[in-house]
């Protein structure tokens, strides 16, 4: 149940992406409270919700084994996804929409089917998956400086901001994402560098992950659903006038331009 605090907590976050980041939530949130910054996210969502943002899936976040470690947690977290974060590959992203951005190369899956099942492995993802694409995650954190907690960016939505999808669907039959490249080019030039593997060993296994705690808390994930699995190599800032482009072996390659509209 919500308390006071977190839905004052709530509201701070939502200010924080029109005016400026706000310092680490310590005051009302404890740094592992997970728990606790689930019910805050869910404020957030029903109040977007309300103001008429319609959900079109999820994002993993925290799937490296190295960021885990940093943050004192052995699991990773979620988000939302709502229509209003996709930009069209090739797109622009307006400097004035975003706090402290930084970007991952991901693979997205995109549902055919529905799973509710508390124990998703690996193969009902690939029986409910109707094809993979590559694609680019805006992060940014409402927290200031990016001093985050593990439960500081689940009640900052998993510190999701904007994402970009390549326009090629790839089958996954034969597509072995666990094996699968990445490289993420800011202004032609390598930025960031990875692979599947990074990604709780297989994107696969994130979207399984997210499944099963999708289906425990009794909604699952549903058919059309997209999902962001996480990223396969470090998240690296954007400063305006970047063009920038992912590129993963196997599924192709999307990209977006950060404009100065400030």
């Amino acid at each position: 149940m919500e308390n006071d605090k977190q839905r004052e907590i709530a509201a701070r976050l939502r200010d924080a992406y029109s005016r400026s980041p706000v310092p680490p939530l310590r005051d009302g949130l404890e740094p592992t409270d997970g728990a606790g910054a689930y019910v805050i996210q869910t404020i957030n969502t029903e109040h977007w919700l309300g103001a008429g943002r319609r959900i079109v899936g999820r994002k993993v976040g925290l799937t490296a084994p190295a960021v885990q470690a940093q943050l004192g947690v052995d699991q990773p977290d979620y988000g939302v996804l709502f229509a209003d974060m996709q930009i069209d590959d090739g797109g622009e992203l307006h400097a004035s929409r975003v706090l402290q951005p930084k970007v991952e190369g991901e693979v997205v899956l995109v549902l055919a089917r529905d799973i509710n099942n508390r124990n998703a492995t690996l193969t009902d993802v690939l029986a409910a998956a109707a094809f993979a694409l590559p694609a680019i995650e805006i992060v940014d954190s409402r927290i200031a400086d990016w001093k985050i907690t593990f439960a500081d960016t689940v009640a900052d939505n998993a510190s999701s901001a904007f994402f970009v999808l390549g326009t090629e669907p790839k089958s996954l039959a034969g597509l072995d994402l666990r094996a699968c490249g990445m490289v993420l080019d800011i202004n032609g030039r390598a930025a960031s560098h990875g692979a599947g593997v990074a990604c709780l060993g297989n994107p696969l296994n994130s979207a399984a992950w997210l499944a099963r705690v999708m289906s425990e808390l009794g909604d699952g994930l549903k058919a059309g659903d997209i999902l962001l699995t996480g990223a396969l190599g470090p998240m690296v800032p954007v400063r305006p006038g970047d063009l920038v482009r992912a590129t993963i072996g196997g599924l192709g390659s999307c990209g977006f331009s950060f404009r100065d509209d400030r």
